[in-house]
């Protein structure tokens, strides 16, 4: 069954996997392609490169500021610094805030933000965009909101905090 020498057995791939090359276009970076790859919905890139493009048209004629600083002061406005977790302990189960390590910071801003854009109705989805962009640079907005409400539970449920430590 099994080969006698072990330099018969043959594997179907190498021993170290290659590292995995991404593809950034000029003119953007991994944040933003970050985005773009959570705006796309059934795997249609075209689409959803060409929805955060227009939206940054938008926002050029809207505001004073470059699109990628309204962009990127909108992500830090929204990002998360503590949340809450359940937690289970003696039958009972406890809102515990715990602080957010930065990779969930980044996923949950952008979902925020785009969740937020996707409930504005009556415009297309670049408008939309464009104007949850404006409004989360400038503190306002859905997103924002999101943020505040997280961290007013985080704060609500401080008293729990130190059955953080205990996992």
């Amino acid at each position: 069954m099994f080969p006698k020498s072990p330099t018969a057995f043959h594997y179907p791939f190498p021993a170290m996997s290659k590292p995995v090359k991404q593809y950034i276009p000029v003119g953007s970076d991994p944040l933003m392609e970050k985005f773009i790859n959570c705006v796309m919905k059934q795997g249609k890139k075209s689409i959803a490169r060409r929805i955060v493009s227009d939206s940054f048209k938008i926002i050029k004629t809207r505001a004073k500021e470059p699109p990628a600083e309204v962009f990127s002061k909108a992500l830090l406005n929204v990002t998360p610094l503590v949340e809450v977790r359940p937690k289970r302990i003696a039958g009972s189960v406890y809102q515990v805030p715990v602080e957010v390590n930065p990779k969930r910071q980044m996923a949950l801003s952008i979902r925020w933000i785009l969740d937020a854009a996707r409930s504005r109705k009556g415009v297309p989805m670049a408008h939309k965009l464009a104007l949850e962009l404006l409004d989360a640079s400038s503190d306002q907005g859905s997103a924002v909101k999101k943020k505040q409400d997280v961290l007013k539970m985080a704060q609500a449920n401080k008293a729990f905090a130190h059955l953080a430590k205990s996992s």
